[in-house]
């Protein structure tokens, strides 16, 4: 679970970096509840060129969520998940997955309403 997180948090810092931004910003709001014993925790911070940050977790996963202006003009908002199962961002930014064609929905559809003999009887 702590991979997942240090992936997380390496994710967003990784979003957030790079050569445009602004070397000279300042912190304008921070939050840092460190973890309790339970590894619960949450920050929170804002910086002066419009950077924000936040998140909150426990053993279990994280969720947050990091909003910026990208170089070249473009709001970025991102969420995310990471737990167990891996690391989830949402963005509008984000490339989507084509849709899945029809012959393939037909395809799976079939194959759901034609099991193979040893299948039925389990059902």
């Amino acid at each position: 679970m702590k991979l997942f997180i240090c992936l997380a948090v390496v994710a967003v810092a990784g979003v957030i970096s790079g050569e445009n931004i602004d070397k000279d910003a300042e912190i304008r709001s921070l939050t840092n509840d460190a973890a309790d014993p339970e590894g619960n925790f949450q920050y929170a911070y804002e910086t002066s060129n419009g950077i924000q940050v936040q998140a909150v977790g426990n053993p279990a996963g994280i969720s947050g969520s990091v909003n910026y202006v990208s170089p070249e003009g473009e709001h970025i908002n991102l969420s995310y998940t990471a737990d167990e199962e891996g690391y989830h961002p949402v963005g509008d930014h984000l490339p989507t997955p084509p849709p899945v064609p029809a012959y393939v929905l037909r395809a799976l559809e079939y194959i759901r309403s034609h099991p193979p003999p040893q299948l039925k009887e389990q059902h």
